[in-house]
């Protein structure tokens, strides 16, 4: 089919491979701006472009892809369909009419649950057991088009988001090439969404990552899980951000307040929370590597009832 693909993150990238490995016709990539980032604000190309490059797929980059000039680029390529991932801006209906077939989209959750901005790390922080992809046909509203098809994977006891990116990402890769045969050939089944059980899948701030620790342990390690590798969680320690990428719920109560560091050993920290204690197996002091919690306490011995404390 001839397409244009729309996509920004590391994310969409192994959906514009396996597009292009399967011999379809990627006419051009439309991607975000590329901005200034890190200390020294250098500006970066998005992943989805350095990938069209080297493929040797023309880029478009419009601050706006509603702009009246740019929907006439579009409407010039006269793609069969559009192809859209984690692109970045929502898409009008003068876009969305352009292809005959449509624009369809790769969603890294199992919808109509889970629309929004940041599915893959929510259901890690909100304990689901299973995720997936979905294959949809685009409309006006915010992740509510009518559903093409679907991809599961279960999680991991030790999910991350990182890791849950990860196998989305190459999932999304397969079902796209599933979904574009069954348009093509008539055959893909239109589910229309239900308002029902749906959650809005809020975007990451860093302070999300400023630990609570008057919520439950199990809640606590699941944010820590589910925040790795961005925007990570922390905590206050002798005035500085200490991370923490691991740790582990211990059922043990202890006497104490919440936040207060309860038992230490040569390999992990025991701190009491809200219900439950948390056991540090993981951390990473400000200005320094990550490190298991034995290395951590060989260079900074860690008082018993020193509490943690929030940033704000």
């Amino acid at each position: 089919m001839k397409i244009v693909f729309m996509g920004t993150p590391d994310f969409s990238v192994p959906v514009l491979e396996a597009l292009v490995k399967a011999g379809h016709q990627v006419e051009a990539v439309v991607t975000q701006p590329d901005k200034p980032k890190g200390r020294g604000k250098a500006v970066l190309m998005t992943p989805v472009k350095e990938k069209a490059m080297e493929l040797g797929i023309p880029v478009y980059q419009p601050v706006k892809v509603r702009e009246p000039e740019f929907i006439e680029v579009l409407k010039e390529l006269k793609p069969d369909v559009m192809v859209v991932v984690a692109f970045g801006q929502i898409l009008p209906k003068a876009v969305l009419d352009i292809p005959p077939y449509g624009c369809v989209n790769v969603h890294a959750s199992l919808l109509p649950k889970y629309r929004g901005a940041a599915p893959i790390q929510w259901v890690v922080i909100d304990g689901e057991k299973e995720s997936g992809v979905t294959t949809m046909m685009m409309d006006v509203g915010l992740d509510t088009g009518d559903m093409l098809e679907k991809a599961v994977v279960p999680l991991a006891a030790d999910e991350t988001g990182g890791s849950l990116h990860d196998k989305l990402s190459v999932l999304g890769a397969k079902l796209i090439l599933s979904t574009l045969d069954k348009l093509e050939k008539g055959t893909a089944v239109r589910t229309p969404q239900t308002d029902e059980n749906t959650c809005y899948a809020k975007m990451l701030k860093k302070d999300m990552g400023d630990i609570d620790w008057t919520m439950d342990a199990a809640a606590i390690e699941r944010l820590i899980r589910g925040l790795n590798p961005w925007p990570s969680a922390y905590t206050r320690w002798n005035g500085k951000t200490l991370k923490i990428w691991r740790a582990e719920v211990l059922e043990k109560e202890y006497d104490g307040v919440c936040g207060e560091v309860v038992y230490t050993d040569k390999t992990s920290i025991h701190v009491k929370t809200g219900h439950g204690t948390l056991v540090l197996k993981e951390l990473q002091p400000e200005g320094k590597k990550r490190m298991e919690a034995d290395a951590f306490l060989r260079g900074y011995p860690m008082e018993l009832h020193t509490v943690f404390e929030r940033s704000c």
